[in-house]
């Protein structure tokens, strides 16, 4: 029995792993646009997200950015030694963003941002033949921080502040290949937890050598988002001694890696802004993920992810007093190692298309519009650290070819 409580243990502890390698980057529909740069781009109240510092250097006293996208996401799998194969069904997800600054006076500015970086849903088809891995997934967490804008000369800048999460995931697996009750239909387990809240903060400093370039710098802390008392619910458990699953509660430590972002901006002429950004994921923190059930027995699941760097190019051309126009590009990192490859988290290095606009319906208020088209490298590769319940490990790889499309729309109001 206890070797079967462990090997159940050890089945979950996968789950949580959405959080690790799956960063959305759609912080602003004008920084998306320019490929997701923004650490040096004084141009809305996006800076909130990207560089706090640079709020101070918004024309305007009062400054509203706001907007949310559409995340359109497929993953097709196909193993050729068995010719299965398998396709998500993702409902579309939708994050956020709403940021805010209002100045004080020429040297300091104050600002609220609310966002979601990490968060979507990941649903394969029924009792597919990953099943024991993964069927469905949902994470969320959303970022709520008070901002704090300080001019220390004409041209330097700092800004920050603290960072308030919470956050929920909901997870779906098969508790093996083959376990089912009487009825033949497959044992499985959701495990939930909800309303996980914790504190973190970030910092920038925005430095301006000349009129036209622009160099910053920010920093957002890692955040331990500490799960307590998240149930875990059985269905479909055979009536035997051999399967003892019964609902219980878990404990479990979800690590929201730090970043830093260093860029610059460079004002060409009065109509074209260029920008460069490079960010440091720290995803190291992934060492392993540790689950405690409320028996006391804890699992200690290795992760081995890696610290993973992106390098974001943004242009910014003014058409006309109405239209601006805006594309990036950017090349993306995974932190997955070979052999940790999960179906939770199918994603691969990647590259990133992007574009949009924004048109001044009036002096005050703009709607901004952004798209983006991600492609990740197709890989084979697997998953190595399943056991099944006679004690084996049994990989689990194949090909996996995965694309994104994400719509958006927003809004900036000056006053």
């Amino acid at each position: 029995m206890k070797k079967v409580l462990l090997l159940m243990v050890f089945v979950l502890a996968g789950t949580i792993t959405y959080a690790g390698g799956y960063r959305v980057g759609v912080q602003g529909q004008r920084a998306l646009a320019m490929g997701h740069t923004g650490v040096a781009v004084v141009n809305s109240a996006e800076l909130g997200f990207f560089n706090p510092a640079g709020l101070v250097y918004l024309e305007n006293q009062l400054t509203i950015s706001a907007g949310v996208s559409a995340v359109f996401s497929e993953v097709a799998w196909q193993n050729e030694s068995t010719g299965a194969t398998a396709r998500t069904d993702n409902p579309a997800g939708t994050p956020f963003y709403f940021n805010a600054s209002y100045k004080l006076n020429e040297n300091l500015a104050l600002g609220l941002s609310i966002y979601t970086p990490y968060g979507s849903t990941v649903e394969w088809e029924d009792d597919w033949a990953g099943s024991h891995l993964v069927n469905n997934i949902k994470l969320q967490a959303i970022y709520i921080q008070p901002l704090v804008s300080y001019k220390i000369a004409d041209f330097v800048s700092v800004g920050g502040g603290p960072i308030f999460v919470t956050g929920s995931v909901n997870f779906n697996r098969n508790l093996s290949r083959t376990l089912t009750n009487i009825e033949g239909e497959r044992s499985n387990v959701t495990i939930d937890a909800s309303g996980v809240n914790e504190w973190g903060w970030s910092a920038g400093a925005l430095f301006t050598p000349t009129e036209d370039l622009r160099v910053g710098v920010n920093y957002r802390s890692e955040i331990i988002m500490n799960a307590e008392g998240g149930d875990a619910d059985f269905e479909n458990i055979p009536n035997t001694p051999l399967a003892p699953f019964s609902d219980t509660t878990f404990d479990a430590q979800l690590p929201l890696p730090a970043e830093l972002t260093v860029g610059l901006s460079y004002e060409l002429n009065e109509k074209w802004l260029l920008a460069f950004d490079f960010n440091r994921t720290f995803w190291g923190v992934y060492e392993s993920l540790d689950i405690k059930f409320a028996n006391g027995v804890v699992s200690e699941n290795p992760r081995g992810y890696e610290d993973a760097n992106t390098w974001r190019f943004g242009a910014q051309y003014i058409a006309t007093d109405k239209l601006t126009l805006r594309a990036g590009y950017y090349l993306d990192e995974s932190p997955v190692q070979p052999g940790y490859f999960a179906p939770e988290t199918p994603r691969n290095d990647s590259m990133g298309f992007t574009g949009g606009l924004s048109l001044n319906v009036t002096s005050r208020l703009a709607i901004d519009a952004s798209f983006a088209y991600i492609r990740f490298d197709e890989v084979d590769a697997s998953y190595d650290h399943y056991i099944d319940e006679n004690g084996q490990n049994v990989p689990f790889g194949g090909t996996y070819k995965s694309v994104a499309f994400i719509p958006g729309l927003g809004v900036t109001y000056k006053l």
